[in-house]
């Protein structure tokens, strides 16, 4: 029986924020190659790839146009489950 999961890749925190200055990350390509890496490792059945974009509210008090956003990759597969031994027909 086939079953749907997905994993999000985002990208790493280089810097936690501090009094004066932003946090620091990766760009998002970096997300990507983790993406890529991971379902090359899985072996899984891509069906989906998105890029989610949110309003980062941990920057910001109130969400306007200039607010910052985050984004990261989501990646939906599919996979079999693993039968049990006992069921197996040998």
């Amino acid at each position: 029986m086939a079953h749907f999961a997905f994993r999000d890749f985002a990208p790493k925190q280089k810097r936690p924020a501090g009094f004066f200055q932003s946090a620091e990350s990766d760009n998002l390509m970096e997300a990507v190659l983790q993406a890529n890496l991971w379902v090359v490792d899985h072996k899984v059945k891509v069906l989906n790839i998105e890029t989610v974009v949110l309003p980062n509210s941990q920057e910001s008090e109130s969400i306007s146009d200039s607010a910052p956003w985050y984004q990261f990759i989501r990646v939906w597969y599919e996979f079999e489950e693993q039968a049990p031994e006992s069921e197996e027909i040998k």
